[in-house]
């Protein structure tokens, strides 16, 4: 797809609106479908209710990295703002799925500028390295996307080899966005399953990872909302930790139930997720698909289904 989109209205001269030359040529404007676009298996898994389940997945999941966990903790107050760093993924994602390319591009900038400028240190060697090393952007890139792949299939969201082979290679895109180059990251199942075995060796549970752990299970509350805590959050940390990987729960220390166990309890919570109306749910993040609907139209909805045309 060329880069500059008024080029395939304006006969390739940059300049020209879109809106001028499709007036003159009688032919509809071109809009910008992002950076995905409504065909591609992204658009249509990243409006499932299960993506806050699989976000938090991912928390746990990075933080066994322990020089990438260090960035975070280092350059952040994550017990008072871990909820922000959330909502702030979330935005990112939403953004870079179903914005414009020009705002994909701008917040991918943003992000590198802010990674460029962190530092954080080895407290057993006094090591000072920067949070954008490759390793480290590629080890968040595969456990989000390893999350989001994992918890949506899990809970019943249809996706074949196929699609979850698309899903991982589409994802080069936004790896690009923070910094890595396409064929650096996973482009396939196979890819990705053998970057995390060869991972493996260098996670540890270390003291930043139980700082997340702690956090994620017992966020600090108004003395008023912890019975709301306790009845909600608190489901969604525990399953979002039972769906890691046995050997994420080995190096945590906490046991897990049984995979098939877990897997029954996140299609229960699929279904009940995805039974609140999706306009209700698509208003957070601030309003990106309904946002991309207006733009694209309303065949630009996501939908599970359309993930097998």
């Amino acid at each position: 797809m060329p880069r500059n989109r008024n080029a395939l209205v304006s006969g390739g001269k940059p300049g020209h609106t879109d809106h001028v030359d499709a007036h003159r040529t009688g032919d509809p404007p071109i809009v910008d479908p992002g950076l995905f676009g409504p065909g591609s298996v992204t658009w249509q898994a990243h409006g499932d209710p299960m993506m806050w389940i699989a976000g938090v997945r991912a928390l746990y999941l990075q933080a066994l990295h322990p020089r990438a966990v260090r960035g975070v903790m280092q350059n952040s107050d994550f017990r008072k703002d871990a909820w922000g760093r959330l909502m702030r993924t979330a935005n990112f994602v939403g953004t870079t799925t179903y914005g414009t390319t020009e705002a994909a591009e701008k917040a991918g900038a943003r992000v590198r500028k802010i990674h460029s400028m962190l530092t954080a240190a080895d407290p057993d060697t006094g090591e000072r390295y920067r949070v954008d090393e490759p390793e480290l952007l590629l080890w968040v890139h595969c456990a989000e996307i390893d999350s989001y792949l994992q918890v949506l299939r899990r809970s019943g969201f249809p996706l074949t080899e196929t699609a979850a082979d698309r899903y991982i290679g589409e994802h080069r895109a936004g790896a690009r966005l923070v910094g890595l180059g396409p064929t650096e990251v996973p482009g396939d199942q196979a890819e990705l399953a053998a970057y995390f075995e060869k991972m493996r060796p260098e996670l540890a549970a270390g003291t930043e990872a139980r700082d997340v752990d702690d956090f994620l299970r017992r966020p600090p509350t108004h003395p008023l909302l912890i019975p709301a805590r306790e009845a909600l959050w608190r489901r969604v940390a525990n399953l979002a930790y039972a769906s890691l990987p046995p050997y994420a729960h080995e190096l945590y220390g906490r046991p897990a139930p049984a995979p098939a166990v877990v897997t029954r309890r996140l299609r229960l919570t699929g279904i009940l997720l995805r039974s609140v109306p999706a306009r209700l749910r698509w208003q957070l993040p601030p309003k990106h698909i309904l946002r991309a609907m207006s733009r694209l139209g309303p065949g630009s909805r996501p939908a599970p289904y359309k993930v097998s045309r």
